[in-house]
């Protein structure tokens, strides 16, 4: 039976582990073709979407950044950024799969059923938590991965779909 913890910190942990790997693979690409890799830093897949380090960011922050919030009972949008290359890109979600790891299935338990806010200035959407898993941060932090991997492919980076999937949880039941 899946529980809140593997549906939440689980996830979160695939996701990111997953998107490091493409960042990894992006980053020796890069370094094999002899590009500047920190071009892709100032990339955005068009003009009125925000550029890559808001993608990192967002990934951060709807894994680590969300199961902070379900345990606070608020969510808000990611903190800005200071500068930072694409290797300093990594780092933060290397840092965000390590702090994530640290979570145990009962330091979930406590907050399943209960409700949670997400507030953005005067704005305020009022979930449960499992509701804002579901419908809230996992899609979220699916776009945000996946405009990663595509930011990425554009610049020939070769991903393919087992790339973004990562570690999947595979098996069949025991009879």
């Amino acid at each position: 039976m899946t529980t809140l913890y593997d549906l939440s910190v689980g996830t979160y942990q695939r996701v990111l582990q997953a998107t490091v790997v493409v960042m990894e693979k992006g980053a020796s690409y890069f370094d094999e073709q002899g590009l500047v890799l920190n071009d892709v830093v100032e990339m955005r897949l068009a003009p009125d979407m925000a550029a890559f380090p808001f993608q990192v960011n967002s990934v951060r922050h709807h894994s680590l950044g969300a199961i902070k919030g379900i345990m606070a009972g608020e969510f808000g949008p990611p903190p800005e950024l200071p500068d930072m290359d694409y290797r300093g890109l990594m780092a933060l979600l290397t840092s965000a799969l390590a702090e994530l790891d640290t979570m145990q299935a009962e330091d979930i338990v406590p907050v399943r059923g209960k409700g949670m806010h997400f507030r953005a200035g005067s704005f305020e959407v009022p979930f449960t938590t499992e509701n804002f898993i579901l419908s809230f941060s996992l899609p979220n932090l699916y776009f945000h991965a996946t405009t990663i991997y595509n930011m990425l492919r554009i610049k020939g980076v070769p991903l393919g779909k087992l790339d973004f999937l990562g570690e999947m949880l595979v098996g069949l039941p025991k009879n």
